[in-house]
């Protein structure tokens, strides 16, 4: 605007009130950019009446997304319960193991804290329906577990794993008397083993259930023989298996010396899940001595059910 702007600051004075013109300049600059500010406010309104589609895009975007932000809440309160409900459960009996068990036998677990001398090393599958302490009632410290797929004992030439260092612990370090290797019905590992082609592709899997080959060749003659069915090949194949990782323990030096001597006992067990039955026998190594490569003789076979 034309109109100057004071040079100094007026003082609040009765005079000074009565100054109209830098007054006037500021209500009525104030006034005019209100009516700007009004008048673009109303040419919004009116873009936004003529476009309908902005109109309802405007108004569904927001809700579809509120809906997906609730969905996606649900969800994760739905998965945080779950787990608290999966852990609550795990709490009650640990708490309850802590009572009837651990304070009832306090003084055996204060030895357990010192050291262990389990009797035992078990060999038994990774699958959840078999769990050697639940089924044969071993109690904390009575036997040193190892768990893989398909229960399997690699050879001793085989590159390390974690059962060749669990034996080589356990036999010498804790010096174990029986190793008992159990195997059980509608193994998975075994299906795997006796389902896959010589030349299939390589995996964790594919390369571990390898090792019982032997036991797959061995099946697979019988069944020739007797006209056995994929599921009868597979059931048989799981107690053969077990017959071979048995074999694959005397491949071990320091085990083979203390079963010869006697001092150390191999053993083999099958779980029948399916009707709760348990079948067991140990490797006769005089025996299997004047027996022929891969052949072996057992004794004390039982069957419990």
């Amino acid at each position: 605007m034309a109109l100057s702007v004071p040079q100094s600051t007026p003082s609040c004075t009765s005079s000074n009130l009565h100054s109209t013109s830098p007054r006037t300049f500021r209500i009525f600059g104030s006034q005019l950019r209100f009516l700007e500010t009004k008048q673009t406010h109303v040419r919004l309104l009116d873009s936004v009446k003529s476009n309908s589609a902005l109109r309802v895009k405007a108004s569904r975007e927001p809700q579809g997304v509120t809906r997906e932000i609730i969905n996606n809440e649900q969800k994760c309160t739905q998965v945080m319960e779950n787990e608290s409900d999966l852990f609550s459960e795990m709490k009650h009996r640990f708490l309850t193991f802590k009572k009837d068990k651990y304070l009832k036998n306090l003084e055996h677990f204060q030895n357990l804290a010192k050291v262990q001398t389990p009797k035992f090393l078990v060999i038994a599958c990774a699958d959840s329906r078999v769990c050697p302490s639940s089924i044969l009632g071993f109690q904390p410290g009575e036997a040193f577990i190892v768990r893989n797929i398909a229960n399997l004992v690699p050879p001793y030439e085989n590159e390390p794993s974690e059962t060749h260092a669990a034996l080589e612990f356990s036999v010498n370090s804790l010096g174990v008397e029986n190793i008992l290797v159990v195997g059980h019905s509608c193994c998975g590992g075994i299906r795997a083993l006796m389902s896959m082609e010589d030349n299939q592709s390589s995996s964790f899997i594919t390369n571990w259930v390898r090792i019982g080959k032997s036991a797959k060749l061995s099946t697979k003659a019988t069944a020739s023989a007797s006209n056995l069915n994929f599921d009868q090949q597979c059931r048989h194949c799981e107690k053969v298996s077990i017959n071979q990782s048995m074999l694959n323990l005397l491949t071990y030096p320091w085990i083979e010396e203390k079963v010869a001597k006697g001092k150390l006992s191999v053993h083999g067990g099958y779980y029948d899940f399916v009707d709760c039955a348990f079948e067991k026998w140990t490797l006769d190594y005089k025996g299997s001595e004047s027996k022929g490569d891969g052949e072996y003789s057992i004794t004390n076979h039982e069957f419990w059910s």
